[in-house]
């Protein structure tokens, strides 16, 4: 007769122990992430927020929001590097939650890996802590899934979630938007998180570039550029609320500009904006010169160095810029809105980009 085993959880390739650790390693950086509003301390089955700290509003709106990063982790998985994937999940999430007006409140995430290294589990988890406190937001919880014969070792995934508040009376949108108010574009820190299929497919796949290639005009390796975390505006765009009169934000992510900006624009408006108020980054002109990516493609797939939209009126468009020039954020005018007239869509973008 043959030897038999007894099946178990290890055997299947779920390592109990492994992940207990991991979230050992983890506890610090959470940590990192508390708001007052926050009790209890990780480990427990659910996160707690004290909900009586929305007392102070007349009429409390909560804004909710899910994402993820997309295939951008399949280069922090390629270079080994975990601790800003995190950045991009946070900004992923929450600039979307801003656009409203609405004030990060907490956020959960999800880490799906096919083997649990606990040290690069809390890598991950220390890369959204961070970005949590720059978007002002308590990371509460979590989970961390083992899918072996699903991944590889090496694989992974996340996802997360979060939740904002904004009073009823100052929520941003269309509604509030006026003919002869003005475009203000935010910079981008690179490429984001969005685009990352066609990056690789040209870059990786068609070219065949190596991710330790020195790329002269970024000053650094092609992973590297490939890597730089997204910007988090949360607080920046909160700044803005309190120091002038913002009609609405617009995030810009997967679609690129003009299509994002025209999900908050109403039927009867239009935007402009004027491509020759700002350069590129290289990246974006590598993707499309070595792909013989046509520039429409492009713009509707990457963010061309736009990862915010600010509209304000014109009177108010010094002060916003002043705002967000003391925080560090790079900004300008790029355009206006006017009416629809025979534009077929909300948003535009003209002229030629500049350099």
């Amino acid at each position: 007769m043959s030897e038999t085993h007894a099946a178990s959880y290890a055997a299947a390739g779920v390592d109990i122990e492994a992940g207990d650790r991991a979230v050992e390693l983890m506890k610090e950086w959470v940590k990192k992430t508390q708001r007052p509003e926050v009790l209890g301390g990780l480990g427990g089955f659910a996160g707690l927020f004290d909900a009586s700290a929305l007392k102070r509003y007349e009429r409390p709106l909560l804004a909710s929001a899910t994402d993820g990063v997309g295939t951008k982790v399949d280069i922090a998985r390629q270079m080994g590097v975990y601790d800003t994937i995190g950045h991009d999940l946070v900004a992923m999430v929450m600039d979307d939650i801003v656009v409203c007006g609405a004030e990060p409140l907490f956020m959960t995430d999800y880490i799906c890996v096919g083997k649990v290294h606990p040290e690069r589990v809390a890598a991950i988890v220390k890369g959204i802590a961070e970005g949590c406190v720059l978007a002002g937001t308590a990371l509460v919880g979590g989970e961390t899934a083992e899918h072996p014969g699903l991944l590889g070792p090496d694989d992974f995934d996340v996802a997360g979630a979060g939740t904002g508040v904004v009073e009823a009376d100052r929520l941003l949108g269309p509604d509030r938007i006026r003919t002869g108010d003005t475009v203000i574009a935010m910079a981008s820190s690179g490429l984001h998180s969005n685009g990352y299929s066609l990056v690789r497919h040209v870059l990786l796949e068609r070219a065949g570039m190596a991710l330790d290639t020195q790329v002269a005009e970024f000053g650094r390796t092609l992973g590297e550029e490939l890597l730089e975390p997204t910007k988090i505006y949360s607080l920046d765009c909160l700044a803005l609320t309190r120091t002038t009169d913002v009609h609405a934000f617009s995030h810009v992510t997967g679609g690129g500009l003009a299509a994002n900006l025209a999900r908050v624009i109403p039927d009867d408006l239009h935007a402009i904006v004027d491509r020759s108020t700002w350069t590129p980054a290289p990246v974006f002109d590598l993707v499309g010169r070595t792909g013989d990516v046509e520039l429409l493609e492009l713009e509707k797939t990457l963010n061309m160095g736009v990862g915010m939209i600010a509209i304000v009126p014109e009177e108010a468009s010094d002060v916003a810029l002043a705002t967000l020039a003391d925080r560090g954020v790079e900004a300008w005018v790029a355009g206006e809105i006017t009416d629809r007239g025979d534009h077929a869509t909300g948003a535009e973008l003209v002229g030629t980009y500049s350099g």
